[in-house]
């Protein structure tokens, strides 16, 4: 790992000594003393990556999903009518369009 790679306090060991960041060109000795570390020296972390914050759940109002989906598809719909200049492939398209807004109500249920 890259001595700029590191967060300030993180524990890392550079030429067999232990060191604490301590800014982004300096670190102190952990028997004392600063040391300014290159930026591109190969060093070995010795503290456990802190793991982020869980998110919290989001919770969906399912009318409200409903309600938008169905104008997204409303829209698709409008768009394709007004696209299509193929009778055949208008029906194609709008089958499929159909089909896919009945299997997304599907999973939701």
């Amino acid at each position: 790992m890259k001595f700029t790679q590191l967060p300030l306090g993180a524990r890392f060991e550079y030429e067999g000594q232990v060191y604490v960041k301590t800014s982004p060109v300096a670190a102190s000795g952990e028997r004392g003393g600063q040391k300014l570390i290159t930026r591109y020296a190969v060093l070995r972390p010795l503290d456990a990556a802190p793991k982020p914050a869980p998110r919290p759940a989001r919770s969906l109002d399912e009318q409200q999903v409903v309600a938008a989906f169905e104008a997204f598809a409303a829209d698709c719909a409008r768009l394709l009518d007004q696209a299509a200049t193929d009778a055949t492939q208008h029906r194609l398209l709008r089958t499929e369009l159909d089909a896919a807004r009945q299997r997304f109500l599907d999973a939701l249920a």
